[in-house]
């Protein structure tokens, strides 16, 4: 990946064709992740209608713990945004390049970790699901709420009920025939660029399910090694220009100092 354009889809300065860029390598990274942890765990950790839903319906049939490990997941899923809006801004007061690469390279780190540990934490009865669901909701907060603050919440990466609707909302317009009764009235047009956007989103995550399932079910959680290695990659540069930055003052401060 070329370090100019690496460091334009995560860094500071944004455009609408790096926001896009960027939107279409996440919702593949969380369609894989999605599809692994269904394989994982049999729940789907970056639905949150679902767990809401669970939750009620489970404190309806009496199932405290069911109802207890949806309110985890949702609670986590919340923490995970609520860190981004922190690290984003955090970063953002201090002018740094990588405002919206820091929580990206904690997702890869998490990611990581959860596939060195996932083996083992497979092995103790009634501990590996609600750490894992808690771990990977976290993450699809984390990552949803960089894509929605970097876009201004034009794009969604981790779920597709929002896309899909607006797809068909374009579609509707698309196939519209305008029939004019009055002169003053005006064509319904589909907006076709955002239409090519919404169904390369959804392209994105498909195919990412496609690769974290067949993946998780060849090489098991190994999987998670190229997806964090793609996020890293998605936001390393940003994070070095920062570092090279914070040396280059502290050489600065010792050399003035010497000079004193």
């Amino acid at each position: 990946m070329p370090i100019k354009y690496a460091r334009r889809l995560s860094g500071r300065k944004r455009s609408t064709e790096t926001n896009r860029h960027l939107g279409f390598a996440l919702a593949f990274v969380a369609g894989a992740t999605n599809a692994g942890a269904y394989l994982a765990v049999k729940l789907y950790t970056s639905h949150m209608t679902g767990m809401v839903s669970s939750m009620a319906d489970n404190i309806v049939l009496g199932n405290g713990d069911l109802a207890l490990g949806a309110f985890g997941g949702v609670s986590f899923f919340l923490a995970g945004a609520a860190t981004t809006a922190v690290m984003v801004n955090f970063a953002r007061r201090r002018h740094l390049h990588s405002e919206f690469a820091f929580p990206l390279l904690l997702e890869a780190f998490l990611l990581l970790s959860f596939g060195l540990l996932g083996a083992q934490l497979s092995t103790i009865n009634g501990v590996f699901v609600p750490v894992t669901v808690m771990l990977l909701c976290f993450m699809m907060g984390l990552q949803n709420a960089v894509i929605t603050k970097l876009s201004n919440a034009v794009i969604r990466t981790t779920h597709l009920t929002g896309i899909i609707t607006d797809m068909g909302i374009e579609l509707g317009k698309l196939f519209y025939w305008n029939r004019h009764t009055l002169e003053a009235e005006e064509d319904v047009v589909a907006d076709r660029d955002r239409l090519r956007v919404l169904a390369t989103l959804t392209l994105s995550f498909f195919g990412g399910g496609l690769f974290g399932a067949l993946g998780f079910k060849v090489i098991g959680y190994a999987l998670t090694v190229p997806l964090a290695l793609l996020l890293v990659l998605l936001a390393v540069v940003p994070a070095i220009d920062d570092l090279r930055g914070y040396l280059y003052k502290v050489a600065r401060k010792r050399a003035a100092g010497r000079l004193d």
